[in-house]
């Protein structure tokens, strides 16, 4: 995969395949219906990643190391915004931390691009990056996902890792999260969920992490209202649209030298 519709990116790459649920924002994960219509079209990195449950797709815990991915930013001549493992998660368990550190070192050697790693373990991203990964790469940005107040224990973790740029994706906002410190965090992207099963959203919650945002002068990323929009109607994602507050937000860290 290269190209996205993902607002906040240019491209996704993904070296590792597969996943497994652990909190409530999982449940809906786009990726996993991805996954298994990938394995459908004969792409044999999906094969086996998911299992029925009904008519969805579930990750069933399989993971896999795709070490012929490691090329493919060199190839990119032109500098991206590079989302890293949209299709799972560079810090589950069961990626190796060896393989974590080819991942780095790719992004070492293409400065050129930024790349922007979003995890839902930042506990294991702290250990790992504290342990194993000597230097702080000006190109790496490094988030956690936080889907309403059950999870916010992730953006302390987020804080203890080394990184150049920190950031959340508040995406799918399915709760609120409350007055949450944004302390030393640079970038806040924020969406409701989309799709036949998204869970509402509500303009309360959004209003919470733009005032927060303010406070802490991080950057402010409104995704989109996603199936459900601020009357509490459903409709496409296309027409519930991006504008929050009379505009559309796009803000990025002031260090993006793109």
């Amino acid at each position: 995969m290269a190209e996205t519709q993902i607002e906040w990116t240019d491209a996704t790459w993904n070296p590792v395949a597969g996943c497994s649920i652990v909190t409530a924002g999982c449940t809906n994960c786009y990726a996993m219906q991805m996954a298994r219509r990938l394995e459908a079209m004969g792409v044999a990195k999906y094969e086996g990643l998911t299992r029925k449950t009904g008519k969805r797709a579930v990750w069933n815990g399989v993971v896999r190391e795709d070490r012929t991915s490691l090329a493919i930013p060199y190839a990119w001549r032109k500098p991206r915004k590079i989302f890293v493992n949209s299709m799972s998660d560079l810090f589950h368990d069961a990626v190796s931390e060896e393989f974590i550190i080819e991942v780095w070192r790719v992004m070492r050697e293409t400065p050129h691009h930024h790349y922007q790693i979003l995890t839902k373990r930042p506990d294991r991203m702290a250990e790992v990056v504290a342990r194993a990964i000597p230097d702080v790469l000006p190109n790496v940005w490094l988030g956690t996902s936080v889907e309403d107040a059950n999870v916010i224990s992730r953006i302390d973790y987020l804080r203890a890792v080394p990184a150049a740029i920190r950031f959340i994706s508040f995406e799918p906002l399915i709760g609120p999260v409350g007055a949450v410190d944004l302390t030393n965090v640079h970038w806040a992207i924020v969406g409701g969920e989309s799709g036949l099963n998204a869970r509402p959203i509500q303009e309360d919650w959004i209003d919470e992490i733009y005032e927060q945002c303010d406070i802490y002068s991080a950057a402010f990323f409104f995704k989109q209202w996603g199936t459900w929009g601020k009357d509490n109607k459903k409709r496409s994602k296309k027409a519930n649209g991006r504008e929050y507050r009379g505009r559309t937000w796009n803000n990025m860290p002031a260090t993006l030298a793109l």
